[in-house]
Parts: structure tokens; sequence; C-alpha cells
């Protein structure tokens, strides 16, 4: 059995200025980090002819275009239209909706994966490219790039996103040390909601692309701080990236009023009332998982935790989409 894993990410400034409809205008900007939670696709030779897709659902089929679900259908279309006798199995750490990219991470693992099964191998780059390729011109997902090229390179990088579509990045911390650091000032918390991210991108791909005054203003100040925090977090003065993430988030909020809802003001306001610089909801908006500075990581912690909210543990990594068996 071959299994292909991806890293999820968290977005760490920036965010939103990866999406064609904006970038293609200003460019865009954001720095983002691979974390040790993973999305998993084991792909499996079977005796009998067909294909068998184990993911939330279980499908059997002899033929790729009737396969329900949309990435594995598409993937194998592109990448293995001439195949069979194949199970495809899927699981996580995390489950989807939650605003950590699972959705990149799944088609970079899976995409990887049917390569691996062909004897054929791509730079981290054609991998991001073609997961973009799948989910956003083939499959018409109101989403960006972020999520693709984290999950193919891992570690913490700054990327950028040029007019034509290029994207080009460099790494912000190289060793352990770095990685440790800037854990320790960040606690991740869950609201205990999932949400389709799409719905919220949709409003910010149409009013970009329709040069929407007020959108276009709000994301070149996103990209702006995308900047500034990135110079934030290689000087590592983090009291004051968390201090931007604030006005990040105030700022995010006036991009969809879908973005936040009663839950996420309650723990953002309780985070900040705790010790909390600053923060931010990870992804789309409107569910998923929240990201705090702190100084005060212990208090913090355990003030979350004697209300019954879940923190998650996680740290940084170095490795992208990956072989870990074969």
């Amino acid at each position: 059995m071959i299994i292909s894993r991806s890293p999820l990410r968290i977005s760490l400034g920036g965010g939103g200025t990866d999406l064609e409809s904006y970038y293609s205008k200003r460019g865009g900007f954001l720095v983002s980090a691979a974390i040790d939670k993973y999305v998993y696709i084991g792909i499996h030779k079977i005796f009998h002819e067909g294909f068998i897709i184990k993911y939330s659902q279980l499908e059997k089929t002899q033929d790729i275009l009737s396969i329900k679900h949309p990435i594995i259908r598409e993937v194998l279309k592109k990448y293995f239209s001439d195949g069979s006798n194949i199970e495809i199995t899927s699981f996580a750490d995390i489950p989807a909706g939650t605003g950590l990219g699972s959705s990149g991470s799944f088609t970079t693992a899976l995409i990887n994966g049917i390569f691996h099964l062909n004897l054929s191998k791509l730079t981290s780059d054609e991998l991001a490219e073609r997961a973009c390729e799948i989910e956003i011109d083939i499959l018409k997902e109101p989403i960006g790039k972020q999520d693709q090229y984290i999950a193919a390179w891992g570690g913490i990088r700054e990327f950028t996103f040029h007019n034509d579509g290029k994207v080009t990045n460099k790494v912000m911390y190289e060793n352990e040390d770095d990685y440790i650091d800037l854990k320790n000032n960040l606690l991740l918390i869950y609201t205990g909601k999932t949400r389709k991210a799409s719905s919220i991108l949709s409003e910010q791909k149409d009013k970009s692309e329709n040069n929407d005054e007020l959108m276009l203003k709000n994301l070149d100040k996103v990209k702006s701080m995308g900047l500034e925090f990135a110079s934030l977090l290689a000087s590592k003065d983090f009291k004051s990236y968390g201090k931007l993430m604030h006005e990040h988030w105030l700022l995010k909020k006036e991009r969809s009023t879908a973005m936040t809802n009663l839950r996420i003001d309650e723990l953002y306001n309780f985070g900040i009332t705790n010790g909390s610089n600053g923060g931010k909801v990870i992804g789309a908006g409107g569910g998923g998982f929240i990201l705090f500075q702190t100084d005060n990581m212990n208090m913090l912690r355990r003030k979350f935790i004697e209300n019954n909210i879940r923190v998650i543990h996680f740290n940084f990594v170095n490795s992208g989409t990956e072989i870990i068996n074969v």
C-alpha cells in the first residue's frame, strides 16, 4: 500500500490575497505554516476490476466518471484514466471544514500518491500547481492557492502571488528553535463548528472580480499587513505580531457578515480578556479554529481548558507532501 500524506496549515497573515480575483489585479502576499496535523491518502492495488473509494462514504464503481467524490474523480480522470483495480482511502487528524486547508492537503496527497503509483515524481511547485488546477480550474472552487502550496512545500514560508499566476516563496525560519519560539507564543482553540469555505470566499471572489472598491481596499490593507507580519515574525517581535493580528481580524470581519458569529465573538473576547494580545479565525471564517498570540501561554491555556474549550496542541513541520509507506 502507498500512503501519501500532506500537512495541514495555519495562515499567519495576509490570507485572502491568494485568490486569483485579487492577485491578478494587485499581486498577493501571505505567510503560511505547515503543522503536524495531516491528511492521509492510502492507495492499494486490488484483485478485482474497478474502484473502491473510502472517505466519509463508501463508493464501489467500475467507471471513473461515476465516482461521486469530485476531487478523486477529477484526479483519476486526469492522471489515472487508463487504470483500474485500486482502492483509495482517506483519513485525517482534523476534520474538513475547519479552516486548516484540508482540501488542498487532500488534493496534493492524492496526486502525489497517484504519481508514485505511476512511478513518477513531481517537484513541490509542480504538485501545488496541479492541485490548484484540479480545485480551481476544473472544479471551479472559489479558493486561493495558499493551501496547495504550503501543503506541497511544508515549513514556515512567505508566499508571493504574482499577477500572471506564478507563485514564489522563501523560508522564514530554518531551524527547530525558531519553530519552538513561535509555537510557544501561539494557542489554537476549536470553536466547535465546521463550515464550507466556498460560500464565504465566493462573496470575496465576486466583489474582487467586479472591482468592488471596498473589497479591493480591504485586501490591499490585508496584503500590507501580511508584509508587516513577515517583518515582525522575522524579528521575533511576537507581542507586536499579536496586536497586529487583532487589527487583521477586525479588518477580516469587514469582508463578509458570515466571517463571524456569536460563538466566535464570545471565544475571541474570552481570549483577549484572559491574556491574549490578539488573534484571528484561521481560514475563510465562520467556524473552525481561532489562533491567539499570548505572552502567558500557560495561563491562557488553563483558562480555556477550565471552561471546557478545546485547545489543540500542534508543532510546525519542515516537510510538505510526502510518501510515508510503500
